[in-house]
């Protein structure tokens, strides 16, 4: 009974022992639990404080902010709540920092590496400067790296390949330079790789280097650009592959190598292809024609040869660019790849220009699309002419066909393209009259039709091209005086170029009109008169050249007031009086002609004047003094009083002997009817004594 007792009593001690290691341990596991708990309670806030601590460095290096944005980064509000600020719900970590376009300048913090739950950081379209911290590479969860139109300068941080997450890194318009990391080609994910337009103006300051062969291996990669750089080298054969892509843009840079008519290029989705402005030779690929959803084809400015290929399969193309090779053989046959582009419904620019095509213009451009809006074939040896179906093309705003071998008349068809704004057809071999159907372009800023064997006058419906800013039908054969209404043109400010035809009569006085105008060339014409007292009013003028007509008179006082002019040719006229003084203080006057003409007086020193090969006065022989070089007779006042001397001794000698030649004539005449007639009757004499009487009043007694 006893040991019972005893057992129970142990029994009872034990399980009391063992309650109380159970409820100590309880107590324990709690304790470590609470201690959990509060750790990580406490690692929350070492985090959030990490990332408002970076945001406040990331603040300390802005320099500039015009627009107060930092102002709202204060501790009166959450970080979370600061402007371009956004956070994740749960563990209020910054995942977002979106500052683009915000007027803000200042480097970039090193301090950026500490947010380390960031996915997008956008600082586009300020003005950061400096470089890119290494410390970057510390974004192990950064998508969007969107840098682009600052001032950044430096090389690409090369270990950004550790931000493997990437999938659009985009640091055009920036000031990077060395070489583009071929590391960037590990980044697994990365659709859109930019490095347009990096770099100073000076070559060495761009971003140089090739392209790295490892970048073929981006096989997600849907916009590559590293256009306008000095990127050299060659395209490797990888990246002309890529199944994915969408835009491929390396133009502007010092890129070589040569195209074979047969190179396979894979690109199915490609949207834009652009190779403009390298130095890449070779023919152009057949394979491009498979792009069928090809948008801009931009290949001018290389070293291109040979046949265009079928465009037929291109129905999406709206830009054709491939002006500015060697394309074409200069013969019949060039252009027949314009016939494929018939069907496309979506053309808008078509430029040719500056190659070697030859051939007929074909027919068929008049049955291009309307959506046409500018059509280029200048620089080649085209012939043939511009057909009347160019009127269906309504929606042209530009066309350029200068320095081709075109010819017969501009069609009249030309009056119905209402949104014309700048024709340019010089240096053809175009006939007959200009239509007067051009009076109906009305928006047409810039006309250009000079060298060419136009004939004819100036159409007056000219004057209905209100928005001219220049206009040259030099070197033609244009006849008849000049229509006031093209100085009626008052927005005419560039350039009126009439020269070299046969235009007659006066200039109008309307030229008061062309107040903005800086250049005015009616040289090597037949325009005669004084020249307008109103030419004056012409202020703008840098450029007035009248030389080669039959203008006479002295140079109005009123040019005084051109003060701006350049160059001034006044030479093989009929001009007179003194060289106008006011001509020394025209300071920007680098280039005067009065040569062949019938100026007399002293010519001036200064200014213009005493630039030897800047002032032609030859062909003035009554012109004197002057800088030696003008080799003109020595000015002094024995020489002014001998001159005057001599002209008054000419006058009295001129009168003395008109005075004898009219008494010698009354003389003969007095004899010679004394003898034919010795009698005469009482009224004879009379009628003859009147008659002298008459003569004697009516001269004053033949007094000088």
């Amino acid at each position: 009974m006893e040991l019972s007792k005893r057992h129970f009593e142990a029994s009872s001690s034990f399980l009391l022992v063992y309650i109380e290691v159970v409820i100590l341990l309880s107590c324990f596991n709690l304790q470590d639990l609470n201690l959990l708990g509060l750790a990580t309670a406490s690692h929350a806030g070492r985090g959030n404080e990490t990332d408002q601590q970076a945001l406040l460095q990331f603040k300390a290096m802005i320099t500039g902010d015009q627009l107060r944005i930092m102002e709202s980064w204060n501790s009166s509000i959450h970080f979370c709540q600061w402007h371009g600020v956004t956070c994740s719900r749960n563990h209020q970590r910054v995942t977002k920092l979106e500052l683009q376009f915000l007027e803000l300048s200042g480097s970039v913090s090193p301090y950026i590496g500490n947010l380390t739950f960031l996915r997008e950081l956008n600082l586009a379209g300020n003005s950061f400067y400096n470089q890119i911290p290494q410390e970057i590479v510390s974004l192990k969860r950064l998508e969007i790296l969107e840098l682009s139109n600052n001032s950044i300068s430096g090389e690409v941080p090369s270990n950004l390949s550790a931000c493997s997450k990437l999938i659009r890194v985009n640091m055009r318009g920036n000031q990077l330079t060395e070489e583009i990391p071929s590391l960037l080609g590990q980044l697994p994910n990365l659709k859109y790789l930019s490095f347009h337009n990096n770099g100073a103006f000076l070559d060495e300051e761009r971003l140089t280097g090739i392209i790295p062969e490892a970048l073929g291996q981006l096989t997600y990669l849907q916009f590559f650009g590293v256009a306008t750089n000095a990127v050299s080298g060659t395209v490797p054969v990888t990246m002309l592959n890529m199944s994915n892509i969408r835009v491929f843009d390396i133009g502007g840079n010092k890129i070589q190598g040569t195209l074979h008519s047969d190179l396979p290029i894979t690109m199915p989705y490609v949207e834009i292809f652009s190779i403009r402005g390298n130095q890449i030779s070779g023919q152009i690929p057949v394979s491009i024609s498979n792009f069928s959803n090809l948008d801009v084809l931009q290949l001018y400015d290389n070293r291109l040869t040979g046949n265009v290929p079928s465009l037929e399969n291109l129905n999406n193309l709206s830009r054709f660019l491939i002006s500015i090779n060697h394309l074409g053989h200069g013969r019949e046959g060039d252009l027949n790849f314009l016939s494929t582009l018939v069907n496309n419904t979506k053309l808008e620019y078509l430029y040719i220009g500056t190659n070697n095509f030859g051939g007929i213009l074909p027919e068929c451009i008049s049955n291009f699309s309307s959506t046409l809006l500018h059509l280029v074939i200048e620089e080649n040896k085209i012939l043939g002419r511009i057909s009347e179906g160019i009127g269906n093309l309504v929606n042209l705003e530009l066309i350029r066909t200068s320095q081709n071998q075109l010819s017969r008349p501009i069609p009249f068809n030309i009056g119905r393209l209402q949104k014309l704004n700048i024709f340019v057809a010089d240096s053809n071999s175009f006939t007959g009259t200009i239509p007067h159907s051009i009076g109906n372009l009305t928006v047409l800023t810039e006309l250009a039709l000079d060298f060419n064997k136009l004939q004819g006058s100036i159409p007056l419906s000219i004057g209905n091209c209100q928005n001219l800013l220049g206009m040259s039908l030099s070197h033609n054969n244009l006849s008849g005086p000049i229509p006031p209404q093209v100085f009626g043109i008052q927005f005419m400010s560039i350039i009126l170029d009439l020269s070299s035809n046969y235009l007659t009569g006066e200039l109008p006085v309307e030229v008061e009109n062309l107040k903005n105008l800086v250049g005015l060339d009616v040289s090597q014409n037949r325009l005669s008169g004084f020249l307008p007292n109103n030419l004056g009013s012409c202020v703008s003028l840098e450029k007035l050249l009248l030389g080669g007509n039959l203008f006479d008179g002295p140079i109005p006082s009123s040019l005084s007031s051109l003060r701006g002019l350049v160059a001034l040719d006044v030479s093989d006229n009929n001009l007179s009086g003194e060289v106008p003084e006011f001509l020394v203080s025209f300071g920007a006057l680098k280039y005067l002609n009065l040569s062949f003409n019938d100026f007399e007086g002293v010519i001036p020193s200064a200014g213009v004047f005493k630039n030897a090969s800047a002032t032609f006065v030859k062909g003035n022989n009554r012109l004197c003094g002057g800088i030696p070089e003008l080799n003109l007779t020595r000015y002094s006042s024995k020489t002014l009083i001998r001159r005057s001397n001599t002209t008054v001794k000419i006058v009295i000698v001129v009168v003395i002997i008109g005075v004898t030649l009219i008494f010698s004539c009354l003389a003969i005449l007095w004899f010679r009817n004394k003898k034919q007639q010795p009698t005469t009757t009482c009224a004879e004499n009379s009628l003859l004594q009147l008659s002298y009487q008459s003569i004697l009043k009516a001269t004053d007694g033949f007094s000088v």
